[in-house]
């Protein structure tokens, strides 16, 4: 597929590099590379996601012009952006970045604001240091905003089958516009479990990108197993989308973490979905004393308004952590089956 105007052409199947920085440097590498010689071209890493920009660097060493890599800044200033910047090219092994995006900011930079972030990315790219200048963001306004303004060759925003009508509205600005969208959250922070279904639906959008969180090699494997034989939407495909879809419309916590820290130490991007978890990826670890503590803690919620401000998706968060551990205490006691 083609990425928008970039030029960048690569398999509808991306590798997302945030889960590495749980595994060691020899694992990475090893998973990286096999992702590589598996087809993939496409890899997406962050300066936010700890030592991964590291292992993408360890992994490509000596092979740069073979794959594009995408990372981020969560800068805020044209200062921090440059040290972000250098950071990155120098943990990358590089000295330019494909696709160099502002990552999840609360606005969409534009050229002579006085936080000069837009200038200061412009200047990467006059310099050689960035190839293409993208934005990841989870707000709908942000996003559409980003989408519509010709200053962005790439948008990276959640979708998936679950996404809504609003959400595919910026899927057709960014395809009108010939700005690459790149698909984060495809499988909805683990709430779709069908990795055929996640892919057939993605496959019907020929100017989306998916990037697949991948940690262990059995992922890796499931995804690189559909380089040549591509799921493909069917009648049971389409049954299964439907009944998650009623199952999961309204409100639920996609996991994305962005109302973090909690001052209370609440875990909530697991906490506010656990309902969710305990019946769409059943698992007894769920029910264990350390899971029952992570929820009780929500009982010393302060209700200060800190985790609604900052949900992308505008939860009402506190509300929602009472609903789970409400039933979280019902499936303990057996009063409700998973």
């Amino acid at each position: 597929m083609k990425l928008g105007k970039t030029g960048i052409e690569t398999p509808q199947n991306a590798f997302g590099a945030l889960p590495i920085q749980r595994v060691d440097d020899s694992a990475a590498v090893k998973i990286l590379r096999k992702a590589y010689e598996g087809g993939m071209t496409y890899f997406d890493t962050a300066r936010g996601y700890s030592d991964s920009e590291h292992k993408v660097g360890l992994a490509f060493k000596g092979m740069r012009d073979k794959i594009f890599i995408a990372t981020k800044s969560p800068a805020v200033t044209a200062e921090n952006f440059e040290k972000d910047l250098e950071t990155s090219l120098r943990e990358l092994g590089t000295d330019y970045i494909d696709v160099y995006q502002f990552h999840n900011l609360p606005f969409c930079p534009k050229p002579g604001e006085e936080n000069g972030l837009y200038d200061a990315m412009q200047r990467a790219k006059d310099q050689g240091k960035v190839r293409h200048i993208g934005i990841t963001n989870h707000r709908l306004s942000v996003a559409k905003e980003a989408a519509e303004s010709g200053l962005y060759e790439t948008l990276q925003f959640p979708f998936s089958y679950l996404s809504t009508d609003k959400d595919m509205e910026i899927v057709n600005i960014c395809k009108n516009n010939g700005v690459g969208f790149v698909a984060m959250k495809a499988l909805a922070g683990g709430l779709i479990t069908d990795s055929e279904a996640a892919y057939a639906f993605i496959a019907q959008f020929d100017n989306v990108l998916p990037i697949w969180g991948i940690q262990k090699e059995t992922e890796l494997d499931e995804w690189l197993s559909y380089m040549d034989r591509p799921p493909v939407m069917n009648d049971r495909i389409r049954e299964l989308i439907e009944k998650d879809r009623a199952q999961l419309s309204g409100e639920f916590c996609r996991g994305c973490g962005y109302c973090m820290p909690c001052p209370v130490g609440i875990e909530i991007n697991n906490c506010a979905r656990m309902s969710l978890m305990l019946r769409r990826a059943p698992s007894s670890a769920w029910l264990n004393e350390t899971w029952q503590k992570n929820m009780a803690q929500i009982e010393n919620c302060l209700h200060c308004g800190s985790c609604a401000s900052k949900c992308p998706y505008g939860l009402d968060t506190p509300s929602l952590l009472e609903k789970n551990l409400e039933d979280y205490r019902k499936v303990l006691a057996g009063e409700v089956q998973v």
